[in-house]
This record gives C-alpha cells, structure tokens and sequence, in this order.
C-alpha cells in the first residue's frame, strides 16, 4: 500500500523524473520500475530498511554496499540517485519518494493510481476492473491504474483511494447511511406528528 507522501519525497521524485525524462526513450518507466522494485524489497525486508535508514551506519560504510548491491542490477541513473539520497541522509524517505515519483510518473503519461478495497482483496473480475477504470475515465479523464488490496473489515462491496479522496461503496457504509436516513426520517415525523407516535399511529 502506498506510503504518505510528504514534500521532501516530491522534491526528489521531481528531480529523478527530470533526469530520466533528460535521459530520453523509455528512462522514465524503466527508472519507475527499477525504484519500484528497491522500494518493495525495503518493504518486504524489515533489516534491509534498516539498514538505509540507520543514523548508526556511517555513509562511506552504506555507500560501498549500495554500489555492491546495485551495480549491474540498476541503471547508473537510479545508482547515482541513491547514492545522493544516501549523501544527503535522505535514504529514510525513499518509500515515499518511490510513491511520489509513481505518481508523478502516472500524472505526466495520463495515468492515475486507484487503490481498491475488496474483502477478498487479489485478483478483481474483469467486470469490476472494468467498471471502475470507466468511472474513473469519466472522472478523472485519465486511465487508472488498479491496486487490489485486502479489507477484512469490510462486509462487502468496493473503496476506492484515488490520491487523497476516499470513495467507499462499502455495505458497510451504506447500512450506516440507511441508519441515518431512517433515523433523521423518524426524528422529523416525531418532531412534525407526534400524536401519531402517542396515540400508536392510528
């Protein structure tokens, strides 16, 4: 699940997607997937954040193992951005700034994360991934781009996370909301014909 994106993610994810944009032909989507990929193995693997994020570790000692770590298996655009981040103590932030730059990277090319909720959460039918890519080209003019996420809390139906927006179709909260409309409608009956509740309703 993406993390929250703060400033300082955006500033970074900006001047990545400056220079891949600078490198030409398809830098930006491969630069994406590349940090995509860093940034996953930080979230599967608690020693591995650890070991970007420490103020233990002296960053000569983190550079070389970076530069181990990544060379030959990432391009020297993202390798030297790491090493910055490394340089600049910013290695904490880089979950962030893997999700700022997807998003930059979806906003340039007319693209949108939508992250959907789903008790059963995995695989969504065609017909409910077609649904909301329509809804949200209607909205947003814009393709969506699904993340299917688990929600055991959920009794059934669909949410949607659209950037900060939350769009709940959960039954969950549409019984909520048929509570509320059936008690806002009694309270008005009472307040307008009490004599109807006083005398039984006859």
């Amino acid at each position: 699940m993406p993390t929250q994106v703060n400033d300082v993610a955006k500033v970074y994810a900006q001047s990545l997607l400056e220079l891949a944009l600078a490198s030409g032909g398809d830098a930006p989507a491969e630069v994406g997937a590349e940090l995509d990929a860093l940034c996953e193995a930080a979230r599967a693997d608690a020693g591995f954040r650890e070991f970007l994020a420490s103020p233990m570790l002296e960053r000569a000692e983190r550079q070389a193992s970076l530069e181990r770590i990544l060379q030959g298996k990432a391009s020297d655009l993202l390798l030297r951005f790491v090493l910055v981040l490394n340089r600049k103590g910013r290695l904490g932030n880089l979950l962030e700034i893997g999700d700022a730059f997807d998003q930059l990277l979806q906003e340039r090319f007319g693209k949108v994360e939508v992250d959907v909720f789903t008790v059963q959460g995995g695989q969504l039918s065609d017909e409910v991934t077609a649904a909301v890519k329509d809804r949200v080209q209607g909205v947003f003019g814009k393709e969506a781009v699904l993340h299917s996420y688990r929600d055991a809390a959920m009794i059934g139906g669909i949410k949607l996370r659209i950037g900060d927006q939350l769009i709940d179709g959960s039954v969950a909260t549409r019984l909520r909301r048929m509570q509320a409309a059936m008690l806002d409608a009694a309270r008005t009956d009472l307040a307008t014909s009490p004599e109807r509740f006083i005398d039984g309703g006859r």
